[in-house]
């Protein structure tokens, strides 16, 4: 596209979003190709990638959509609910009429989050209650018109669109269509449009039913304006645009949602009584940020669904980073992805990290460079180390008979993961119910401690194995039972005959029901101690918990168990000896690297970025993101060939907390006679032209709107430095 002007100047001309996003996927997948080590598979690599994402995020999107169907449907009642009482006669129903229904639906902290619950309501909104749906947000609607224009353009449009303004005119002016400016004045224009919109779909065709949610009632749909963040919206342009709509409530079925991060009380702090007097609010609330990251972990992690896991340091950063900075499930899952492309982008033996199957075949089809890599890698060795002597040999030096053993570790793998996660439900069964919770409260916890060390050896787990020989017999068969349940689905012969077992001792527990025919005796003090669940609940206090453990100890040395007591030790000797079988760390499977990813420091650098220590290093070290051999030099020294701004930045390090710019130019100047090969000795050398003055001013402002320098009143030809010590 060509462009005349008379002054010089820079022309953008944004792409359509197609072009966009595919220009995107290209580049992605060529800097994958490109960037990848080894290069015997990496197009294997990157569409074994692209798969498991793909099954990734079809599974995590299903979930985010059932655990969204609650509230989803408890608003969809309410719209329903509201825009039938219009239809009642009676004065009550008369009275909320006058009022504009409104829904606050408070959906907590995680902010980033909250765009695809919207998404989900207002694609439900529009297919089972009304066509008629507009969300705003505050970031587009600073003054009053600005926000009329966007409502009405969205409802007449019936369309929600992210785009900006500026591109829909351009694609708006080259498709010839014209746009409806003046739309924005009142709301008088929305009610002729909805009543011609209403009139026409209640005429239809003849003979042929309306497919309007609305078609077996004469009321015609409501209009839904949907607000996704009220707290960030200003409260004078939200009042004013509250009292217009007012106005027009008996020709418009106008309906608001409003998007709450915080507190329900955000409407009273922002809308007067006369305003928010004009709404009839309903309280929604959504599930907690935490309960949502517990689901999406437990459906989508701790599953052996999927072949690509993630270790211990790598869970613990994503965990930290949902914890203790933005509550986003949303990003979370995005480290997950994160840590799935560097994956399979840094190991070459990635190619087995997918179905048992394929990845039985791409075994068989390893060079003879990748077995090197297998033969390298840290768990091969220690499961070599184990082996007889001979078979040492030919594990190193007999390629196909190390394929056939990778084939058996790889099936090893695949059992392990199918194993350990049934226990780790059990185990998280028994021992969430104990009081003060030893092994943590959610299940994740446990997990970490699994993927660390084992977990036998944990003081922890210890203590919880004496707290479950004190558990009563019907809560104790209780938590058996729910065993039963999380092992009955498992397809292992293994957890099989663990689920025999198991069912064996409970059919144990209840002959002790049938053999007890006679009342029991009144309980004794050595009962007391032994019995009670209940109490040990009560008794909150770990000392307390500490000297019930030790008169339960004393007692049994000097009683004999009970017929329950034996049967008791009996089960948990039963849990531990599967939880010595099944929960062992990750790192003791041989080639567990091959599915286990473990840089965290990695996916911390991404997604925990600091923005001054990425500055610093590209001003100190350009050589680290450009890659040119020119710039590349000694630790501590930049280039004379570097970019300006680098050069006056490692001037500016040189000096002291006022910087003379008459100086730091005669410095610069000096630095850039010597990359233009200037002799020291020439006239030229070091002389401060116009290009070279210009070049300096440039790149001091830039400094400066990088926030490492400012001007200072103290004197005019000074600039002070804000920033000390280097990256």
């Amino acid at each position: 596209m060509s462009t005349s002007s008379v002054s010089k100047g820079c022309f953008v001309f944004k792409p359509s979003a197609k072009k966009k996003k595919k220009t995107t996927a290209l580049s992605l997948e060529d800097h994958f190709l490109h960037a990848c080590e080894g290069d015997e598979n990496r197009e294997l690599r990157f569409h074994l990638c692209h798969d498991l994402w793909d099954k990734i995020k079809t599974n995590t999107e299903a979930l985010q959509d059932e655990l969204n169907r609650n509230i989803l449907d408890s608003l969809l009642d309410f719209t329903r609910k509201c825009s039938s009482t219009r239809r009642h006669s009676d004065w009550a129903s008369q009275m909320r009429a006058s009022e504009i229904p409104t829904a606050a639906l408070v959906l907590g902290v995680n902010v980033p989050d909250h765009d695809m619950t919207f998404k989900s309501l207002s694609d439900l909104l529009q297919q089972s209650v009304t066509p008629h749906v507009a969300s705003v947000q505050a970031k587009e609607c600073g003054a009053l018109k600005h926000l009329m224009k966007r409502v009405l353009e969205r409802l007449m449009d019936t369309v929600v669109d992210d785009d900006d303004d500026e591109e829909e005119e351009e694609e708006a002016e080259q498709a010839g269509a014209p746009l409806n400016k003046a739309v924005h004045c009142s709301l008088g224009t929305l009610c002729a449009w909805y009543n011609a919109k209403t009139k026409k779909s209640n005429l239809g065709t003849p003979g042929k039913k309306r497919s309007s949610p609305a078609s077996d009632d004469s009321q015609p749909p409501p209009v839904v304006i949907i607000f996704k963040d009220l707290e960030a919206f200003n409260p004078k342009v939200l009042q004013d645009f509250i009292l217009i709509c007012s106005r027009y409530v008996q020709r418009l079925p106008l309906m608001f949602i409003f998007g709450i991060a915080t507190s329900p009380s955000t409407i009273q702090h922002m809308l007067p009584h006369s305003v928010s007097s004009l709404l009839c609010i309903e309280l929604f609330q959504s599930l907690s940020c935490t309960q949502h990251l517990a689901t999406v972990i437990d459906k989508l992690i701790l599953t052996p669904q999927f072949p690509f896991k993630l270790n211990g340091k790598v869970m613990q950063v994503l965990i930290s980073i949902f914890l203790y900075h933005d509550f986003s499930v949303r990003n979370f899952i995005k480290g997950i992805q994160l840590a799935l492309l560097e994956h399979f982008h840094s190991q070459p033996l990635s190619v087995l990290c997918c179905k048992k199957e394929a990845a039985l075949l791409n075994v068989m089809q390893l060079g003879h460079l990748d077995l090197e890599r297998i033969r390298k890698l840290q768990s091969f060795k220690r499961y070599v180390e184990k082996q007889e002597a001979q078979e040492q040999v030919n594990l190193f030096t007999d390629d196909s008979h190390l394929k056939g053993v990778c084939q058996k570790l790889i099936k090893d793998l695949r059992k392990y993961h199918k194993n350990y996660y049934p226990i780790l439900r059990c185990l998280h069964t028994l021992t969430s119910s104990l009081p003060r919770y030893p092994l943590g409260k959610q299940i994740r916890e446990l997990h970490l401690i699994c993927l660390e060390k084992n977990i036998w050896e944990n003081e922890e787990y210890q203590s919880a194995m004496k707290l479950l020989k004190m558990m009563a017999k019907d809560q104790l068969i209780g938590l058996l039972q729910r065993c039963e349940e999380i092992l009955r689905p498992v397809k292992s012969k293994k957890m099989n005959r663990a689920l025999v077992q198991l069912e064996d001792l409970l059919a144990k527990f209840k002959q002790l029901d049938t053999v007890a025919a006679e009342p029991p005796p009144p309980p004794s003090v050595e009962d007391r101690i032994t019995s009670p669940v209940k109490d040990l609940q009560k008794k909150t206090d770990l000392f307390q918990l500490q000297k019930a453990l030790l008169e339960m100890n004393e007692s049994r040395r000097s009683k004999k168990l009970s017929p329950f007591e034996a049967l008791r030790n009996e089960a948990l000797e039963f849990i531990d000896s599967l939880v010595k079988s099944h929960l062992s760390p990750p790192e003791s499977q041989a080639l567990n690297e091959v599915c286990y990813y473990a840089s965290s420091a990695t996916v911390r650098r991404h997604l925990n970025a600091a923005p001054r220590t990425s500055i610093q290093a590209a001003l100190s070290s350009p050589y680290y993101y450009l890659q040119n051999e020119r710039l590349q030099t000694a630790d501590g020294l930049v280039s004379n060939a570097a970019p300006d701004i680098c050069i006056v930045y490692k001037l500016h390090l040189e000096c002291g907390r006022l910087i003379n710019l008459y100086d730091w130019l005669e410095a610069y100047a000096t630095v850039v006679s010597a990359a233009e090969g200037d002799e020291p000795g020439s006239d030229s050398f070091g002389k401060v032209d116009d290009v070279r003055h210009a070049r300096f001013i440039r790149a001091v402002s830039e400094l400066e709107f990088l926030g490492f320098i400012k001007s200072t009143k103290q004197k005019t030809d000074h600039v002070a430095r804000l920033s000390w010590g280097g990256c």
